[in-house]
């Protein structure tokens, strides 16, 4: 049975918690010390040998417990209240097959009841302990929740960078276009930006893919066609200016490894926030 252990703190004591079986325990035995800080496991036996407790407790497991033995509870019921009654943790579990209560040895040992049984027990012993232990706990459940949220969102994150990495590794970042290239001229306007971007014609990119269907720009990631968005209105710009196409060529390809480094380092940092 895989148990996962928590503490809080209510009044000054420290309460342990358990995760098992898919629901939440409180350990009893840590209240019952409000009442007897020596023997609370006497207080535990008290409280269970109350036939309203026994009635709450049956009623508990019939709801929850497919596996539970009605007929041995029907047995202990109609004992409990009587003068010579006992009841202990131990006996219960065998008895019924409950689930609603466990009894830990070793660390961490003690009596644990489910978290509405322990709130009930809680209130036998003090309303005023069972208020702030209600408290602590509903607390201890919101850090616990905000805990996962942040760990599945630090995993997402940690595929999303190695993603990011990777596209790194292929090249998203433009080649630096050479002189030569730059002197070479171009008759369509979008091959400039192509050069520039991806540092090849529309043709070159049909020649080396064969096999793809569409253009270069149908293969592009979100952050080059933004880039080249970009690049298009900043071109209109250079050409009305007279600029000679190699000059744009080169200040495009500068401008195209800028705004990619840009683009892909605020998507690291913001992957890892």
């Amino acid at each position: 049975m895989a148990k996962k252990i928590s503490n809080i703190e209510v009044k000054d004591t420290v309460i342990r918690t358990m995760q098992a079986n898919g629901m939440d325990y409180v350990c009893i035995t840590d209240i019952a010390r409000q009442r007897n800080a020596d023997e609370p496991k006497d207080v535990v036996k008290n409280w269970m040998r109350l036939k309203n407790t026994i009635e709450y407790l049956g009623l508990w497991e019939k709801l929850n417990n497919p596996q539970f033995k009605g007929v041995e509870f029907d047995s202990l019921f109609l004992e409990a209240g009587s003068n010579a009654f006992t009841l202990s943790p131990t006996k219960w579990v065998e008895s019924t097959n409950a689930v609603g209560i466990l009894c830990v040895s070793g660390r961490n040992g003690g009596t644990y009841a489910q978290r509405d049984i322990a709130f009930k027990f809680a209130n036998w012993v003090s309303v005023e302990f069972e208020l702030y232990l209600v408290k602590e706990f509903q607390r201890l459940k919101e850090e616990e929740q905000k805990l996962i949220g942040w760990t599945a969102k630090r995993e997402l994150s940690k595929i999303n960078y190695r993603i990011h990495t990777d596209a790194i590794k292929e090249n998203l970042i433009p080649v630096e276009v050479s002189r030569e290239v730059a002197a070479m001229k171009y008759a369509d306007e979008a091959d400039v930006l192509n050069v520039a971007m991806f540092g090849m014609t529309a043709k070159q990119w049909r020649d080396a893919n064969p096999d793809k269907k569409g253009n270069i720009r149908d293969y592009a990631s979100i952050n080059e066609l933004i880039c080249l968005s970009n690049m298009e209105n900043l071109n209109a710009v250079f050409i009305n200016e007279g600029m000679p196409q190699s000059e744009r060529l080169i200040k495009l390809n500068e401008i195209a490894i800028h705004q990619m480094k840009v683009l892909e380092d605020t998507g690291n940092r913001n992957l890892l926030k």
